[in-house]
């Protein structure tokens, strides 16, 4: 039976609950977008099996995640929308659970990410997103990570919504935003977040932030302050991934000095 949304906020402190009301019901589909659904789902999948092997990917913080572990909790992993495809496949099999919208593309996105070892709890800023969140939880609870496209389902782009912060309060779990660049990559450019999907044999650079904490008893403003230094985390990883292939090799000597210390 799913957790009752009314934990994440009898759990947030006297004065501090989320400001928004969500809606716990599913997203109404038509007889065709539900036909869609398990194609788009097949295909995607595919598509991630494909091109996934072939990518070459170097880590930059790898220590910052396995630091988190090592003190017997989860992580929150947070990352922008743009990156899925490739956060898909570098991150597949380890049993990660993931937001995921109750519209029409989470339910599609739903049937990729789940043969890829995913799990996943329905909710977003508009629909179920309370719901999910106790989900969220509950996965920290049995020993998953957890991960956020922080800016989704349909942005704005590049614009971090609450739900890790409240969550890593209830938790005791630090949050972890992280960014994936890609060196050669085909950029959906009339798409919302400019998606991304990598072209074959193309070399990748993971970035991740060192974890960000939120303490049990912080009150509201202390909240909006973390989810103000996950704003500024995410814009920093993205800075460096996207930059990464531009730069030279002593930059990017002098970036892994300072990121796998």
């Amino acid at each position: 039976m799913t957790e009752p949304a009314k934990s994440i906020e009898s759990d947030s402190g006297e004065g501090y609950a989320p400001a928004r009301h969500y809606d716990v019901r599913p997203a109404p589909l038509s007889r065709w977008r539900r036909m869609q659904v398990p194609v788009l789902g097949l295909a995607g999948c595919a598509l991630i099996r494909a091109i996934g092997p072939t990518l070459r990917f170097e880590v930059l913080g790898q220590a910052n995640i396995e630091r988190v572990h090592a003190s017997g909790r989860r992580a929150i992993l947070a990352f922008w929308h743009r990156a899925i495809f490739s956060a898909t496949w570098w991150w597949r099999g380890r049993g990660i659970v993931v937001l995921n919208s109750a519209n029409f593309d989470g339910q599609w996105t739903r049937r990729v990410i789940e043969p890829l070892g995913f799990g996943t709890a329905q909710g977003s800023s508009s629909r179920g997103g309370l719901r999910g969140l106790a989900e969220m939880a509950r996965g920290l609870e049995q020993n998953h990570d957890v991960a956020f496209t922080i800016d989704g389902p349909r942005g704005p782009r590049y614009v971090a919504k609450p739900g890790p912060a409240i969550l890593a309060r209830r938790s005791g779990c630090p949050m972890v935003p992280f960014h994936i660049g890609v060196e050669r990559a085909r950029t959906l450019e009339k798409s919302w977040d400019l998606f991304q999907i990598p072209k074959l044999f193309s070399r990748a650079v993971v970035v991740i932030h060192p974890p960000i904490e939120v303490a049990r008893h912080a009150d509201r403003g202390e909240v909006e302050a973390k989810h103000a230094e996950l704003q500024a985390a995410l814009e920093r990883v993205r800075d460096l991934g996207e930059s990464w292939f531009a730069l030279s090799d002593q930059e990017r000597e002098r970036a892994r000095r300072e990121w796998n210390a």
